[in-house]
């Protein structure tokens, strides 16, 4: 186990309105084509679950889940890239696994870059699976790049 998950300090917490500048910061210092903060304040407001891994008050990673219909969807799961292959993934997705199946979701879903292969292993070791792809889902560089669709039954 890293040593930053044993850290008292620590913490999972609900994002608030008031983490959208330390949201922005590490969401502009992941993706080349990310979220604005418009996209993040409207996830707050309708209800998503929406949590962030803290180390005190230094946000290094969220996670943002729509619940409906039985169905759960991970729409966004971000790690700063100086706190990467420490956890903080795994655990941010533990803890929306336990929101969806608290919000009675059957089954949870979310796309990934085909280029990330990293993620697509941790997604995998968490029990989803692999149930399709969706052609030029993403913005790249070069034009659009492929998801894979992942599912896991809860």
């Amino acid at each position: 186990m890293s040593a930053i998950l044993k850290d008292p300090l620590l913490q999972l917490k609900k994002l608030r309105e008031d983490d959208l500048d330390a949201i922005m910061a590490v969401e502009l210092r992941c993706y080349q084509h990310p979220w604005t903060a418009g996209i993040f304040r409207d996830s707050l407001r309708v209800g998503y679950s929406c949590w962030g891994c803290f180390l005190g008050q230094q946000l290094l990673g969220y996670g943002i889940m729509s619940v409906a219909a039985g169905e759960a969807h991970l729409l966004n799961i971000c790690v700063d890239p100086r706190y990467r292959g420490q956890g903080l993934a795994r655990r941010l997705i533990q803890r929306l696994i336990s929101q969806a199946r608290e919000r009675d979701a059957d089954t949870l879903f979310l796309e990934v870059r085909v280029s990330n292969r990293v993620a697509q292993g941790l997604y995998g070791s968490l029990g989803f699976n692999e149930i399709g792809q969706r052609r030029g889902y993403y913005p790249a560089s070069g034009g659009r790049e492929d998801a894979i669709l992942f599912a896991k039954v809860l």
